[in-house]
This record gives C-alpha cells, structure tokens and sequence, in this order.
C-alpha cells in the first residue's frame, strides 16, 4: 500500500492493511504513523503474513487450493499470519466454532481473523484517499537517490523495444557498459551425446523472425535437464532399513519407477531427517 508495488515482505496491520516491511518500517521510524490513516502505529503491532503459492508462483488459499484474484475475500489468522480464503475460514473455523488455525492447529479467537481484502469494501483500495498520497509525503532513501544518479536505474522500467532501441544507440556511441545489466545473455549449457535432444534450440528460426534475437546461422541440439537423463540409468530397485524400537524395518524402494520420489526419500534419510519420527499407528501386514 506504501510503495503500490507488489511485496516481497508481506505484513499487515491489525486492521489488514498489507504493506513490505521493507518500505513501512523505514516509514513508522520517521513519522510514526500508518500512511493509509495518518493514525498512529507501532512496529510492535506489524503482523508477519504466511502467503502460499502454488506450483506456477501465484497466492492460493493452502487450504482450497484457489488463486487469489482481485475478487477474492482474503483473510489473515492475528496468531500466526498465516492467509487463507474467508471460505475456507468460514466453513471450517466459524461455523463448527473450532478456532484452530488449518495449517498449524494453534488456537485463536474470532477477533483475531483480519480481513485483507474485501471484494465488497472497495473503499480501502482507494489510492487517492491514502494519508501519503493525499499529502504528497515521502520516505527518501538515500541508496535509491544515489542510484538514480546513473542513466541505468530508468532503463529497467522501460519496455523490450525501447532498451533494443537504446542498446543501438548506446552500440554507436558509448554507454554499452549500462545496458549490459539489463540484457544478459543466457547462459548456453554445454551439450554432449548423453544430454543431447533430437530437437534443436530454436535460436535459428527465432532470430529469423525476430530482430530483436541476436541472429544465429548454425541449429544446435538443445540440452535435456539433467535429472531426465540420470533417471534414465536407474534401472535397479532401492533399499533402506530403518531402525525402530520394534526391530528393523527393510523397505524396498521403486527406484526404476519413481526416481525422483525415490532420490528425495534417500537424500533426507542421510540428512537423518526422519530420527525420531513416531508413528502413530500400526496396521498389521498392511501399513505403519
């Protein structure tokens, strides 16, 4: 709410304004207040948010598994900040009246669910009725003013055509230097007969059809990760003993199946991640 930029420090206020501790903190040590109200507030009261995101990078309810969009009705549990959609909160806190958080199973209470967003108060995402803006008022960071003493700082807001423009300019001139940051070749992995595709990068016909690629004659095999072609050698089956208080356990593990689940089980098995783990319950022949 304070830079209008997304954050990467989710916290909120009691009332559920969502700001990045980067940029309120800095704020609350200057002028003491919340920039949205102008009431006082203290850094004490900020409340570290937990947001989830899904396998593509984006917000979802951990519980419902649904994307948070501009129409979503978002809420924060005070006790451990973690987010959830008020559906989710709804039907499983309010209604049985069974105030555990979903995630960790801490207790709260009905006044500490926080609406973030919503859909139905619009007013609160106002931007003209911010404190700040309507007073026009400013936390300087000396790092930033300083960094916008060199020409390169604009040139990360401006779009693909206008830096493949200015890189020409710059190419004609001077200036190459400051436009190297902002366009950095990919680094191109190194192809041999085992990581080798049968199909190639594609920079050729790219390069054919767009000005904007740096222009390539000659196709080269693309290379395959490198997990698909380890995999590919596993043809053996895994095994592992475990030392319970009952006596070993031998289990045998699909690697030729499923190498990755495999490989990940392993790997936390020497990391000693599973010591100490308790089970819970015990079907004979069947399951622990």
């Amino acid at each position: 709410s304070l830079s209008l930029q997304p954050f990467e420090y989710p916290v909120c206020t009691p009332d559920g304004t969502v700001f990045d501790i980067l940029s309120i903190v800095p704020w609350i040590k200057k002028y003491g207040t919340n920039p949205i109200t102008g009431e006082k507030l203290d850094a004490k009261s900020l409340i570290k948010l937990n947001f989830a995101k899904n396998s593509e990078g984006k917000y979802h309810c951990p519980v419902l598994f649904t994307v948070f969009t501009n129409n979503s009705h978002i809420v924060a549990i005070k006790t451990t900040g973690n987010v959830f959609a008020y559906e989710a909160v709804e039907q499983l806190n309010i209604k049985p009246k069974s105030y555990k958080d979903l995630l960790t199973d801490e207790p709260f209470t009905r006044q500490d669910i926080v609406t973030l967003q919503d859909p139905t108060n619009l007013d609160k995402f106002n931007v003209s009725n911010f404190f700040h803006v309507k007073n026009n008022i400013k936390v300087i960071d000396p790092d930033e003013e300083k960094a916008k003493l060199d020409p390169s700082y604009y040139l990360k807001n401006t779009n693909t055509e206008t830096r493949e423009t200015l890189l020409e300019l710059y190419k004609e001139f001077k200036g190459d230097d400051i436009l190297a940051a902002t366009m950095k070749a990919p680094e191109k992995k190194k192809v041999d007969k085992l990581n080798a595709a049968h199909y190639s990068t594609g920079a050729v016909s790219a390069s054919f059809t767009s000005t904007a690629m740096v222009p390539e004659t000659t196709h080269e095999a693309a290379a395959i990760e490198e997990d698909v072609v380890r995999y590919k050698y596993v043809k053996k089956k895994g095994y592992v003993r475990l030392h319970t208080n009952k006596g070993d356990l031998n289990l045998e593990l699909h690697c030729d199946m499923t190498p990755r689940t495999c490989e990940n089980f392993i790997k936390l098995c020497k990391k000693n991640y599973y010591d100490g783990t308790i089970f819970h319950r015990s079907i004979r022949n069947f399951v622990v």
